[in-house]
């Protein structure tokens, strides 16, 4: 189950049709996602089946996520966001009302993928005239989230570990992180989180655009 909170009520899956939350297309930000995807697709001229050429997504997993019937994975986002050349954050910003220059601990955005067991806090997200932005990360034990490009070509990132272990892999280079520890990198091609247990693991990264 996917779900979004924040302002508004409200395993991979790469190649099918796998399962997905349902959810009503005229209510929450979950909604407004579904139509902001269709919309991204329609402005550069893009068939569904061109869409899946460029993800791997299959076309009627596509469909069903532009009608709103399903939402979304992490890993079938990030496909989506490398796609549109944007980041995630740049994308549920787009679906929000302009965050306030204070963004208080109750109206930041929070994304979940229970399937896979991850949970995305937009603690600073995009804003005009500002590069920067603040996400933190949660990843239950086991959780494994590949990504097989970054949105930007580019993109400066550090990740910090609050709690527990994070083994990330940045272009092929496996690294292990602990509470502490800061991992700091431009992404130029995949990244691969993963959780080994037993604990959960708590990150923040720090994303600067190019």
């Amino acid at each position: 189950m996917r779900s979004l909170q924040g302002r508004a009520p409200g395993g991979p899956d790469v190649q099918s049709d796998g399962p997905g939350r349902p959810v009503d297309p005229s209510s929450g930000i979950e909604g407004r996602l579904a139509g902001r995807l269709a919309e991204l697709r329609t402005e550069r001229g893009w068939s569904l089946d061109d869409l899946a050429g460029r993800t791997g997504v299959s076309r009627s997993t596509l469909s069903r996520l532009e009608r709103a019937e399903i939402s979304p994975t992490a890993a079938l986002l990030g496909k989506l966001c490398a796609a549109y050349g944007r980041t995630m954050s740049h994308l549920l910003a787009e679906v929000e009302s302009e965050p306030p220059q204070l963004v208080r601990a109750g109206r930041q955005l929070v994304w979940r993928d229970e399937e896979s067991g991850f949970t995305r806090r937009s603690v600073s997200p995009p804003h005009p005239g500002l590069k920067g932005q603040i996400v933190e990360g949660h990843l239950l034990p086991g959780a494994d989230i590949p990504y097989d490009r970054p949105p930007v070509p580019g993109q400066e990132q550090h990740v910090w570990i609050l709690e527990g272990v994070l083994e990330l892999t940045v272009d092929g280079i496996a690294h292990e992180l602990h509470a502490g520890d800061c991992l700091r990198f431009r992404l130029w091609g995949p990244s691969h989180f993963r959780n080994p247990g037993p604990g959960a693991v708590r990150y923040t990264i720090m994303i600067v655009l190019p």
